[in-house]
């Protein structure tokens, strides 16, 4: 587990660096070179000039469309929005490079594109858009979905592809339990077929076919993966993940239609829909707070009320013209309590160094302006059973959602067995500390110098380095404890060897904004 999270923690700070938008479009669009090429060679059944024309009539219905909605509503264009949409449906559509089946086409990326705007709710999709223009041009007959992507030549490269997306977006577990599930009822149809037929059953073929040429992984991490159309719990996700997954694998024929593929997965949409339609809301910056002197804390106050769990992130779009790689959007864990609603609270490290354009649009936000919260997520919180001993380790303003936790157990009166390690550079960058204090939990703080006029139960580690050996050497009792860390990849990954002692690990890893 330790050498796992290790792994992960240096990967996903890698990918971090580029917006989920920008990898995405990039997956999508060396898939689409290596069809190309493979169809150069015969062995896709759509030729190159069909797939040339199918992805720029595509990109020209979408755009078209983004960009005139969003001229409307006063937003700026993202053009790698647009462009991932049209990728995607190259992939589910048949392309063509005849003049009906290409208007078919064209509507498709416009249903699909019109579909972000009026299928949506508070900032959020009801439905994945390109799933929306499939179903709509396959139950008009303008067009057929025909998922060609699903082809032994394409699996390997879906696969590698995907899984960079699914690391990005850390969405590993919740399309393995739908590929998994969608695999296993595919071979369970697939096998009662053979036998109603009459057919000798070939076990071992009719698991390579799926496993090799269905469109199911393409399906998960391209599309079932979509955060705005993913509900806030793992529990939730894996959820909607099974949904999908068995309808996709055995499709339900309704007469007219059939629930399979793109249909599974607008049902999973709507499941989804139900568990997080009250996540998205709008928030009015009330004030901004200096917490030390590269730390910032954003006040807003929500125009309706916001659900979320102590220890969980948000979603802030600060939207700008021209943003870099890294999108109009960041992730922030939420610093105050569900007790302090309707005030919400972010916090953030503002230090030297080249700056992002979202850094520098956020620093433009004044007091009065407001600003959209498109979700809430994560399983960042703690054990359900409050006896369940608990080590919490921040560096920096990694230290925001145990601020959340700590105060939440302080206001309701919460009792648990907790001790915060907190990691600093220097003791003036140790943020929160009055309502760390209040909480009363015992604190050993790692800085270079001794932080003066610490809380009785506060502690200075004094020249203990934290690593993996310093860890164990502060919190002796660790495989008693359910291990909380929030911080920078590398720091997670140099302390894993010690947290894989304890009773479970739960990582909440940044890579800045």
């Amino acid at each position: 587990m330790g050498s796992l999270t290790a792994i992960w923690s240096r990967v996903f700070g890698l990918l971090g660096k580029v917006s989920m938008y920008r990898l995405v479009l990039s997956a999508l669009g060396a898939l689409a070179v290596i069809a190309f090429g493979a169809s150069l060679f015969g062995v896709l059944v759509p030729t190159p000039l069909e797939l040339v024309a199918t992805l720029v009539v595509l990109a020209a219905a979408c755009s078209v469309v983004d960009a005139a909605a969003q001229r409307v509503l006063k937003l700026p264009w993202r053009v790698e929005s647009s462009l991932i949409t049209a990728h995607i449906l190259l992939f589910v559509l048949m392309p063509s490079t005849e003049i009906l089946p290409l208007l078919g086409i064209a509507v498709a990326g416009a249903v699909a594109s019109l579909s972000k705007y009026v299928l949506a709710w508070r900032g959020r999709h009801v439905f994945n858009p390109a799933a929306v223009g499939a179903t709509v041009v396959t139950l008009t007959g303008l067009g057929t979905s025909a998922w060609w992507v699903g082809s032994p030549y394409l699996a390997l490269p879906v696969l590698i592809l995907g899984g960079i997306v699914l690391l990005r977006t850390e969405k590993v577990r919740i399309v393995a339990v739908f590929w998994v599930i969608a695999v296993a009822v595919a071979i369970m149809r697939t096998s009662v077929q053979y036998q109603q037929a009459g057919l000798e059953v070939a076990g071992a073929d009719i698991v390579w076919q799926i496993v090799s040429a269905s469109p199911f992984l393409f399906l998960g991490a391209f599309m079932l993966s979509e955060p705005l159309t993913l509900p806030p719990r793992r529990w939730q996700q894996l959820t909607v993940a099974a949904v999908v997954g068995v309808l996709a694998g055995w499709p339900i024929d309704l007469g007219i239609l059939s629930l399979g593929q793109e249909r599974a997965l607008l049902v999973g949409n709507l499941v989804a829909f139900f568990f997080s339609w009250r996540a998205a809301v709008r928030l009015t910056l009330t004030e901004r707070t200096a917490l030390t002197p590269t730390a910032r804390q954003l006040s807003f106050r929500t125009q309706r009320r916001l659900s979320f769990v102590p220890g969980q992130f948000l979603e802030l779009e600060v939207p700008h013209h021209h943003p870099d790689a890294r999108g109009t959007r960041r992730e922030f864990s939420i610093v105050s309590s569900p007790e302090e609603l309707p005030e919400l609270r972010i916090a953030f490290r503002e230090g030297g160094g080249p700056q992002s354009s979202y850094k520098k649009a956020l620093a433009a936000v004044s007091a009065g302006d407001p600003l959209a919260v498109t979700g809430v997520w994560g399983d960042f919180v703690l054990p359900r059973r409050s006896q369940s001993p608990v080590l919490m380790v921040a560096a920096g303003i990694g230290v925001t959602p145990f601020v959340s936790q700590l105060t939440h157990m302080r206001l309701t009166g919460e009792q648990r067995d907790v001790v915060l390690v907190y990691v600093a550079s220097e003791s003036s960058e140790l943020a929160f500390r009055d309502e760390i204090a209040a909480s009363g939990v015992p604190v050993v703080v790692f800085t270079r110098d001794r932080p003066a006029d610490l809380p009785a139960h506060w502690r200075w580690a004094r020249g203990v380095r934290l690593d993996a050996d310093g860890l164990l050497r502060v919190v002796p009792d660790i495989a008693a404890r359910h291990a909380y860390i929030s911080g920078p990849p590398g720091l997670i990954a140099e302390l894993a060897p010690a947290l894989e002692r304890a009773r479970s690990i739960t990582t909440d890893a940044f890579s800045g904004y």
